[in-house]
C-alpha cells in the first residue's frame, strides 16, 4: 500500500515494492517486471511514476529493458526469460487482424485507441505503436493525421489475410 501523504515520492515507494518481490522471490531472475500499464492499474499511479520506478530500478542493474518485449529482472547476459515464440508487438496485431476479419472493427472506421490497447494488452505505449505501424505497412489500417487509425476496406487489405 502507498503512503500518498507521506515524505517519501510515489516512485521510490514503488520500486521499493518491485524491489522487495524481487528479493522475496516473487518475481524471479528472467522474469517480466510488471509493465507500466499493470503498475497503474494496482498502485492507482501515473505513467510516469511507474516508468520513474521501473528505469530507477534499471539505473540500479536490478532489471534490463527488452525493447518491444518488457522489462525483465536481471542483466541482460543473466538468466533470460524463455523465447517467446510470437513478440508482443506481433500478437497485438494478430488480435487486431482477427478482430478486423471478424468484422469487429468495420471498414472505415477507427481502432482502438493506443492507450485503449496498452490497457487491454498490458504493454508499453511503444509497443503498441509498432503492431499499428505493422498494420499500417500490411495495408490492415491506415492513420488520418489528428483523428486517428482507420480500417482499410477489404479490397486494401494484403492477399493472404493474416499472414504478416
Amino acid at each position: 500500500m502507498l503512503d500518498h501523504e507521506g515524505d517519501t515520492h510515489l516512485y521510490l515507494q514503488v520500486a521499493e515494492i518491485i524491489r522487495r518481490r524481487i528479493s522475496d522471490g516473487v518475481i524471479r531472475p528472467g522474469s517480466a517486471v510488471p509493465s507500466e500499464s499493470e503498475l497503474r492499474n494496482e498502485f492507482g499511479i501515473a505513467r510516469t511514476t511507474a516508468r520513474r520506478a521501473v528505469r530507477m530500478l534499471r539505473d540500479e542493474g536490478l532489471v534490463h529493458a527488452v525493447p518491444g518485449e518488457g522489462t525483465f529482472v536481471g542483466l541482460p547476459d543473466g538468466p533470460r526469460r524463455a523465447n517467446r515464440a510470437t513478440p508482443l508487438y506481433r500478437e497485438i496485431a494478430d488480435d487486431l487482424i482477427t478482430r478486423i476479419t471478424r468484422g469487429d472493427l468495420k471498414p472505415r472506421r477507427p481502432i482502438p485507441s493506443e492507450t485503449a490497447l496498452v490497457q487491454r494488452h498490458g504493454v508499453a505505449r511503444e509497443t503498441v505503436r509498432r503492431a499499428v505501424g505493422l498494420l499500417r505497412e500490411q495495408g490492415w489500417v491506415y492513420t488520418v493525421p489528428q483523428r486517428g487509425t482507420y480500417v482499410n476496406p477489404p479490397g486494401e487489405w494484403p492477399e493472404e489475410n493474416g499472414d504478416l
